[in-house]
């Protein structure tokens, strides 16, 4: 009889932490989620993250139009797009969502708030795990870095919405990659950044390499730069690139340690990975 009372005080104390927890968990005041319309041949839509929240303009409300949750579980957990491991259709399906963001909240507690959305509206349940990656780690060259500090207002460049480019140029925080037709088998690429970080320098660098980045320069600022590189199309035939385009441009590799003085360093190394366990296709309805 002792056994089973002492199992069972223990069963309630469970309870009552679980619910505790639950009750502290940071949610959005409301938040609206549905499946985005389809994209028409010719729309222009806006892709890019979300919009508002803290350090922006409009602190108190997030807007993000056409987000799949692949990217809602990168914003939610802070891991690269490498650290996510579920079905394929977590980078194609897509999402409108709207949300309200309690005053005085920080960043750090919308990304809970961004948790808290994924396990009540899509049935989130995942569990890390450690894998190992082939990865670059990015570093200073020893000519010396040559990115420019920006002389962009920081206080402002949080800015929502896309960046904002004039007649070729980038004129507001931001990076934009812009890519041009393949010919002769290779794609020039040419990436304006203003105001950014290392870190957003090594996802987009990561997602051309189709292989983590792991930034280890030591650079905190946030820097303005161009980068001008190709890239070979890997869809067709190995011989594809004629003679005529035999020196069509630098390639990434060699463009970022040219341009920026940076140089990227294969290597392997573990990183934490959220495995996707559960995940609703459809959200619960608001």
């Amino acid at each position: 009889m002792a056994w089973v009372d002492l199992r069972a005080r223990l069963l309630v104390f469970t309870l009552v932490v679980a619910s505790a927890q639950a009750a502290d968990k940071l949610t959005f005041e409301v938040a609206s989620v549905k499946v985005s319309p389809p994209i028409k041949p010719n729309d222009r839509v806006y892709l890019g993250p979300a919009r508002g929240g803290p350090g922006t303009p409009d602190p108190t409300q997030i807007t993000w139009s056409y987000a799949t949750l692949k990217n809602l579980l990168i914003t939610a957990y802070d891991v690269t797009p490498f650290q996510i491991s579920g079905p394929e259709w977590l980078a194609a399906e897509r999402y409108d969502i709207a949300a309200k963001v309690p005053a005085g909240a920080t960043k750090e507690q919308v990304r809970q708030m961004w948790q808290s959305l994924l396990v009540e509206r899509f049935g989130l349940a995942f569990h890390r795990e450690p894998r190992e990656f082939s990865v670059e780690e990015l570093v200073i060259a020893k000519t010396g870095v040559k990115l420019k500090d920006t002389a962009e207002d920081l206080s402002v460049a949080a800015l929502p919405g896309p960046p904002q480019v004039k007649e070729g140029q980038l004129v507001s925080p931001g990076l934009v990659n812009m890519m041009y037709p393949v010919v002769g088998g290779v794609r020039k690429v040419h990436s304006m950044a203003r105001a950014q970080p290392i870190a957003k320098l090594a996802e987009t660098l990561g997602n051309y390499l189709n292989r983590p980045v792991i930034d280890k320069t030591g650079l905190t600022g946030r820097y303005d730069f161009t980068l001008d590189f190709t890239l070979r199309d890997t869809s067709g035939p190995a011989d594809a690139l004629p003679e005529s385009a035999s020196d069509p441009g630098l390639d990434l590799v060699a463009a970022v340690r040219q341009q920026l003085g940076l140089i990227l360093v294969r290597s392997r190394a573990k990183l934490d990975v959220i495995a996707i366990d559960r995940l609703e296709k459809v959200p619960v309805a608001n």
